[in-house]
């Protein structure tokens, strides 16, 4: 049989059908302003089962692009959820998630107590169902979407806004209830429970004491892996390294009897502390991207347009009676914990339909059989008609409040902001040896905050156990500069000793921000040269600044006034400084000549040592 004979499409149709819906969506959505996540809810419907996958029965040709492994492509989509909670877990610490305790267990709890128990008395007097699977249900579209409402929010940049981080804060209490939820119904669905009562429930203290044991675990490991694994100086090695600590916790967790997006999102909770924090950030980043891609692609594919059009009257029921319940519920709850109207009322909004977990919760108590198969289906479709509202819920709830000045928002929630920008007000030291730890001592006796960065892995965590903020990264790469914020930094300072590695970190930050001021390390004159066309404010060779200095001696050393000599010191300095500086066509052209030769040089930076090598300090 010939290798093409061989080939099966159907193999590898569901993945060639993704990424195809990931080139072609993102980008289009992106250009027309809209979430690509309604997208990626649209393209789903299109290509499942129940649509193309629908017409496919009696038009062979469509089943070639028709997703008729749904099952499959569920199973991988629901690490989705797993990436997007690692990440949660990332940006926050348990210094932090103690601050935000008003707002996590205050507000969240109550909405999703309040949300649940109305919802649960719902499905008591209008579907006639008992208080168990009730409170399941009820529990279940209580919870709201983290997989659409954080990435709305970022794309609209209301995320550092009170509204945005309230919802947070809710979303972020929801999450960790999903564990006790699905411990809830594997409880109700055991037949040993109404026999044997409280003994069944202290079997839930093994799983505890795993989880604990995993804490504990990761407190004492995780840092020296990748303190390991760094040193090695692979980006390939580190990549690896991040997937096997989300995996390998969410197995743990749910091997403990939790779900395997609680123990992701401890283990980025425990990773949050440590100096490897960014460069996760910047790692992980496009495998939870593409994955959460996928699994609102699975979402959408699962909504079945005959089940809808049967059940349409029950299915409307419930999807607007939860949009309508949720909101007013989460709105006077948004009051009584002193939101103002404008910020409770977008909030509300946000939280007002169900949430990715719902499929998980309905699906396992279907499963169990706590729930009935048609409600719970029903209810299934309601959830994922709000999420395809949801994008437009959100630009409702942000019309309504257009918001205050950011201070205000600040001086109210600043304690709840997301820490992103690491790097905002503060000066931003690349290269942490000698020059760097010299300036960075400067910056400190005149109280001028800043944050080092530099990738030899030992001095990073001796620099970090002295308590400066320094973090381990390769800032050659735009994602990680952008993942510390440095568009928001006070100043940039370069100092490695590579000369192209400087020439590149000056190029992608002036890129970044044309007005930052950017001082670099130059080794001689035609480097210091070549870093003004770059974008440096100043770039100070070091030829000629020890030339100063040593002439600086001499003069005071055989009788110069000190005055004197310091005033002719930088006259000379600002000689130097205006005949470096290139100015006319001639910079035009070496400007020119000098973006051509980091192209080449970027093309030619196949392996990741020689980059890791470019930011380290002599």
């Amino acid at each position: 049989m010939s290798g093409a004979a061989a080939f099966q499409w159907g193999e590898y149709r569901e993945a060639l059908l993704f990424l195809g819906t990931a080139g072609v969506v993102a980008p289009l959505f992106h250009r027309l302003r809209i979430s690509p996540i309604l997208g990626f809810l649209l393209a789903g419907a299109a290509l499942g089962p129940f649509g193309l996958g629908k017409l496919a029965e009696r038009h062979e040709l469509l089943s070639a692009i028709a997703l008729s492994d749904l099952e499959g492509v569920a199973k991988i989509a629901e690490f989705g959820l797993v990436f997007l909670l690692f990440m949660i877990g990332l940006e926050l610490s348990w210094e932090r998630l103690a601050r935000m305790r008003m707002l996590v267990f205050g507000l969240g709890l109550s909405q999703v107590l309040l949300c649940g128990g109305a919802l649960a008395a719902a499905g008591v007097f209008w579907a006639g169902l008992g208080p168990a699977p009730a409170t399941l249900l009820g529990a279940a579209l209580a919870m709201s979407s983290t997989a659409i409402v954080i990435p709305l929010l970022a794309e609209r940049r209301r995320l550092n806004r009170a509204a945005g981080r309230a919802a947070f804060s809710v979303l972020l209490l929801q999450d960790l209830m999903v564990a006790p939820l699905l411990f809830l119904i594997s409880f109700l669905s055991d037949p040993q429970v109404e026999s044997e009562g409280l003994k069944a429930l202290l079997a839930f203290l093994p799983a505890l004491a795993a989880m604990g044991a995993l804490i504990i675990a990761g407190r004492l490991l995780l840092r020296p892996l990748f303190h390991l694994v760094a040193a090695a100086q692979s980006i390939e090695l580190f990549t690896a390294a991040s997937l096997l600590v989300i995996i390998g916790a969410g197995v743990a967790s749910a091997a403990a009897g939790f779900s395997m997006g609680l123990g992701a999102f401890i283990a980025g909770l425990l990773l949050a502390e440590t100096e490897f924090r960014r460069e996760i950030e910047v790692t992980i980043e496009p495998f939870k991207g593409l994955l959460l891609g996928l699994f609102f692609v699975s979402v959408g594919a699962g909504l079945d347009f005959d089940r809808v059009i049967e059940d349409l009257r029950q299915v409307l029921v419930i999807a607007i009676g939860l949009i309508v319940t949720k909101t007013l519920i989460v709105f006077l709850l948004g009051r009584a914990f002193r939101l103002r109207p404008r910020i409770a009322a977008e909030v509300a909004l946000l939280l007002a339909p169900g949430g990715e977990f719902a499929f998980i919760l309905v699906g396992a108590a279907i499963a169990s059989g706590v729930l009935p198969k048609n409600l719970g289906a029903d209810a299934m479709l309601a959830v994922t008609l709000g999420l395809f509202v949801l994008p437009a819920l959100a630009r409702l709830g942000e019309w309504l409040n257009p918001g205050r000045r950011l201070q205000d928002d600040e001086a109210e929630f600043g304690h709840l902001a997301p820490e992103g920008e690491i790097a905002a007000g503060r000066v931003v030291i690349v290269g942490y040896g000698r020059v760097g730890a010299l300036i960075g001592d400067m910056l400190s006796r005149h109280e001028i905050p800043y944050v080092a960065v530099d990738n030899d892995v030992k001095l990073v965590a001796q620099t970090r156990d002295k308590g400066v903020d320094i973090y381990w990264g390769n800032c050659m790469r735009r994602e990680f500069l952008m993942r510390l914020g440095v568009a928001q930094a006070r100043a940039l300072v370069v100092t490695v000793e590579n000369p192209q590695a400087a020439q590149e970190i000056v190029r992608l930050a002036h890129q970044e921000r044309a007005d930052m001021t950017i001082v670099a390390r130059a080794r001689d004159a035609w480097h210091a040269t070549h870093l003004y066309e770059l974008g440096a404010s100043d770039a100070i060779p070091e030829t000629i600044e020890s030339s100063l200095q040593l002439a600086e001696t001499v003069l005071v050393d055989v009788g110069v006034p000190m005055g004197y000599v310091i005033a002719s010191i930088h006259e000379k300095r600002d000689e130097y400084r205006k005949l470096l500086q290139p100015t006319g066509e001639e910079a035009r052209q070496r400007a020119a000549r000098a973006s051509t030769r980091l192209r080449e040089l970027k093309k030619r930076r196949a392996r990741p040592a020689p980059e890791a090598e470019a930011e380290g300090e002599g």
